[in-house]
């Protein structure tokens, strides 16, 4: 694991090192291998067949014509042989009643039977000194079938010195080759590597040298198809946190705004009850003060809850709906009581699990709710509830109030943008607060004609996963 982390840490250059150099020793070790295999293959294919040339001249010297067993050995072809092996060479004639035994008689025997008339090359080890032999067994002309000399054996060993010496010779230069090779391909492929490198760090220069408020679109002509979409992703981040940039101004000159506005009220406010002489007109005021202090509160706390909709992360966790349902009702009761509204909810079971920002969502419900409890008129009737599906879950808020008409639906929803019939003192924060929490979590809010009479249906919808 800590080998890995280093790895997503190290820069290209330290992880061509860590990775692909050891890789290319890796295979340039097991190429010198096989060449050490197939060049000793080779050395023993070349040198068998002289031991082979050997070994059938011995037997073709060995004659069974006065009656017994004679061999003359050629002894220039053995003496040239020798010269060509750069080493000792031995050989055995020996018959099978073992009353014949020509040269090195403890010359080591091949491994199992022999096939007569096959020649077998085996490697053994000879006074200390590794040789190469071939044996070769025929039967005896003339010899009589069960006669205790049918069969004759010839063997021929030389030393392996010079097959060695070849194969070293062979492996060095393949060695020396291989490694060439290697350091060709480290360069050629770090020179490619700087090449292919050089558009991005000349991207890079551009990013470091642009002004802490410049988000333009970086351009991605004259760069490799590789690094396209890195730049396209850079550039649609950049869009992001330019869109959250103009975001959070607008909302800072919003709340500047509103605010603003109800602390010139309260000034005016102020002002004129210090220079109102009679009681009663200062009760008044301090009445109207208390009024507005309440309604600044209130636009305070809602220009909190759209920075936090528009700006927290969203933490999508299991919930019970209903639970949120009644948590709601609890809060917003007090309200529905001094208008005298008949404030109810309706869930589908007592316990309806979803999957979202309960946090988030609960502010949502409780902005609709509350918006339908203040244009609801007296001994009205506010319902909340809550339905999902197999596509995702909804909350809805359904009063008989005056309703919308449908040009002021599609409109509703937008920052400060307020109904025709609303009531004094709101700030049209609260639909846009729905429809932002709504908006993180994927999915809408809809604004409907209430069915089988006057009054709106707010439908807050997300979907799954």
């Amino acid at each position: 694991m800590r080998l890995i982390a280093r790895l997503r840490r190290a820069s290209l250059w330290r992880l061509l090192a860590l990775l692909l150099l050891p890789l290319l020793a890796v295979v340039t070790g097991v190429e010198l291998w096989m060449t050490r295999h197939d060049a000793l293959e080779a050395a023993n294919a070349a040198y068998d067949r002289s031991l082979l040339g050997a070994l059938k001249s011995i037997d073709a010297n060995i004659s069974t014509a006065s009656g017994g067993l004679s061999a003359e050995l050629p002894y220039s072809m053995l003496e040239f042989f020798e010269l060509t092996a750069s080493g000792n060479v031995y050989f055995r004639v020996a018959s099978s009643d073992g009353l014949v035994e020509l040269g090195n008689a403890d010359l080591p025997l091949p491994p199992g039977m022999l096939t007569p008339g096959v020649p077998r090359f085996y490697d053994a080890t000879y006074f200390g000194e590794s040789v190469r032999l071939a044996a070769y067994r025929r039967a005896v002309d003339g010899a009589a079938p069960g006669a205790d000399a049918s069969s004759v054996l010839v063997q021929v060993a030389e030393s392996t010195r010079s097959r060695q010496e070849f194969t070293r010779r062979f492996v060095r230069r393949a060695a020396l080759r291989d490694t060439l090779v290697l350091a060709l391909m480290v360069l050629g492929t770090a020179a490619t590597l700087a090449v292919a490198l050089r558009p991005l760090a000349r991207l890079a220069r551009e990013v470091q040298a642009r002004s802490p408020d410049d988000m333009t679109p970086m351009a991605d002509t004259d760069l490799p198809a590789d690094i396209r979409p890195l730049v396209a992703a850079a550039n649609q981040q950049m869009a992001r946190t330019q869109d959250l940039v103009a975001q959070q101004r607008q909302f800072l000159d919003d709340a500047s705004h509103q605010l603003r506005t109800h602390l010139t009220t309260l000034q005016m406010q102020i002002d004129y009850a210090r220079r109102e002489a009679d009681a009663t007109q200062v009760q008044h005021t301090l009445d109207a003060i208390g009024g507005e202090v309440a309604r600044a509160t209130r636009s305070t706390q809602q220009l909190l809850a759209l920075g936090r909709s528009d700006t927290a992360a969203v933490e999508l966790t299991p919930f019970d709906l209903a639970a949120l349902l009644r948590a709601v009702a609890l809060e917003l009761l007090p309200r529905a009581r001094a208008r005298q509204i008949d404030f109810g909810i309706h869930t589908p079971t007592p316990e309806f699990m979803a999957v979202g920002d309960s946090g988030l969502l609960r502010e949502a419900l409780t902005n609709l709710a509350a918006n339908a409890i203040a244009y609801t008129p007296e001994h009205g009737t506010v319902t909340v509830s809550a339905a999902g599906d197999d596509l995702g879950w909804s909350l809805s808020v359904e009063d008989n109030g005056p309703g919308l008409p449908a040009s002021e639906r599609d409109a509703l929803g937008q920052r400060y943008r307020r109904g025709s019939q609303a009531a004094a003192g709101g700030s049209g924060l609260g639909l846009a607060i729905a429809r932002s929490i709504a908006e993180r979590h994927r999915g809408g809010l809809r604004l409907e004609e209430r069915a089988g009479g006057p009054g709106l249906l707010a439908i807050l919808w997300w979907p799954r996963g």
